[in-house]
């Protein structure tokens, strides 16, 4: 099996720093399972790449290399060529210090986010494309994936379980290795050793700072530890264990909080009617509101009869609860609930639900988002849902010093992740319109300052 990674920062040999392997020779090592060698098939200033290849012998796997559950009993097995928990192992003997963060060489350069592409010439994803994005879109991967034929020359066969994965992102090496450490045996579904307590311990260390967020964590530790109940439970809880007891409750005070500061200006209706309008003009009639939060953009877009289709989804069960609530869709007919639907989703992992719309709206959301993950929204709703009309608002940060109420410093909202000026957002907009082949406009809602401009402004992307 062989896994390669490789960069573009320069100068791209200083990879071999941070992977403590010269790139000018080949290194082989023992394993009980087998051999793995590391050598650099390019490392040139401009480009570096290391393969890792995994030389299996299964028959050692069948005289005592197996499992604690019994060894695999077939000489013939696809191990020696599909990623697996034994090129876990091997990441981990191998590239131990890079899967530490740490470099006695170049320091700062192991913290620093760079360009990377890792590649695994083959896993074995049972549930095929889907789970590959589940697991690695939300970190903030590109990824290209390529499926393989049973065999080429009898394509009557069909598609096999087997891809070629690569992963692109601007990150660390120890963060691309640690994902790729943890992530491989969850595609396999399978260890070659015995499970244990101690592997909540591994699961639990190298997760740290990105599993407790990941919008499919129990699925990740559910397959990492075997569906091994107990110890699925006892990860989860410890997982878990910092988080409020109730997010939805919080989120709730913490939304009441910013409408408190908005509501002099008559902020959120204000916001409703300028989205309302440039909908009618746009002559949407399917509408998915992205984000949709207690259904208040919905409740106005039911009463116009314009509108024929109309979706509100969000991350949030809770905020579902209460738009349904808000819109009496338990008391409505089954023609009305046949021109509404609230589903559960996450605007950072695609998702078929949300195409084909003639507009998506995304309203006072993106400011909840981490940075990191603003490119995988970004191809989640440009590239892949891609309707005719996007209309996104946000805070206009510049405008927070007129807020009395407001703290100097503070943003509007407790869970904002960031508030951008209107440069920024600008800025933001066209590099997403160069990227996916849109236009946009700028629309103020509400009173201008004339130093600071519009309270909350808006970017309406069109086709």
């Amino acid at each position: 099996m062989l896994l390669t990674l490789a960069t573009t920062h320069q100068p791209a040999t200083d990879l071999g720093f941070l992977l403590y392997k010269n790139p000018a020779g080949v290194q082989s090592f023992e394993l009980p399972f087998g051999k793995v060698h590391v050598f650099y098939p390019d490392a040139r200033e401009e480009l570096c790449r290391v393969a890792l290849l995994l030389d299996v012998d299964p028959v050692r796997l069948v005289r005592g290399g197996g499992r604690g559950e019994g060894a695999l009993d077939q000489y013939v097995n696809d191990r020696p060529y599909v990623a697996s928990s034994f090129l876990s192992v091997a990441i981990a003997q191998v590239f131990g210090t890079a899967l530490s963060g740490k470099s006695r060489e170049r320091p700062e350069l192991a913290k620093t986010a760079i360009p990377l592409e890792l590649s695994i010439s083959c896993v074995d994803c049972g549930g095929g494309e889907e789970v590959l994005k589940r697991v690695f879109e939300p970190l903030g991967y590109e990824l290209q994936i390529d499926r393989h034929e049973l065999d080429e020359a009898f394509p009557e066969w069909g598609q096999s379980k087997y891809y070629s994965l690569t992963l692109r992102a601007v990150t660390t090496v120890h963060d691309i290795l640690t994902h790729a450490y943890v992530l491989i045996p969850v595609l396999d579904n399978e260890k070659h050793y015995w499970v244990g307590e101690d592997e909540v311990n591994k699961l639990l260390r190298h997760g740290e700072g990105w599993l407790p967020n990941h919008p499919h964590r129990e699925f990740i530790v559910d397959r990492y530890l075997q569906r091994k109940r107990r110890l699925t439970r006892l990860a989860l809880e410890r997982l878990t264990e910092d988080e409020v007891l109730d997010p939805d409750a919080t989120e709730e005070k913490n939304a009441h909080e910013e409408e408190a500061v908005e509501r002099p200006l008559s902020l959120n209706e204000r916001r409703l009617g300028s989205v309302l309008s440039v909908l009618k003009k746009a002559s949407a009639r399917r509408i998915i509101d992205l984000g949709c939060g207690e259904g208040r953009l919905l409740e106005r877009l039911l009463a116009e009869k314009d509108f024929s289709e109309l979706v509100g989804m969000d991350v949030s069960h809770r905020a579902l609860e209460l738009a349904g609530a808000r819109l009496r869709y338990e008391q409505m007919s089954e023609r009305q609930k046949e021109r509404l639907k609230l589903i559960q989703g996450s605007l950072t992992y695609r998702d078929k639900r949300m195409t084909g719309y003639d507009a998506a709206t995304c309203i006072e959301v993106i400011e909840h988002l981490d940075p990191p993950r603003l490119s995988a929204f970004e191809r989640v709703i440009f590239e892949f849902a891609r309707p005719n009309t996007v209309i996104l608002t946000t805070p206009n940060v510049e405008y927070n010093v007129n807020f009395e109420s407001l703290p100097a410093g503070k943003l509007r909202h407790r869970d904002h992740r960031f508030e951008w000026t209107r440069a920024e957002f600008q800025g933001w907009a066209h590099e997403v319109c160069a990227r996916y082949k849109y236009s946009v406009q700028f629309i103020s809602i509400g009173d201008e300052d004339p130093e600071h401009g519009p309270p909350t402004q808006m970017g309406v992307f069109t086709v």
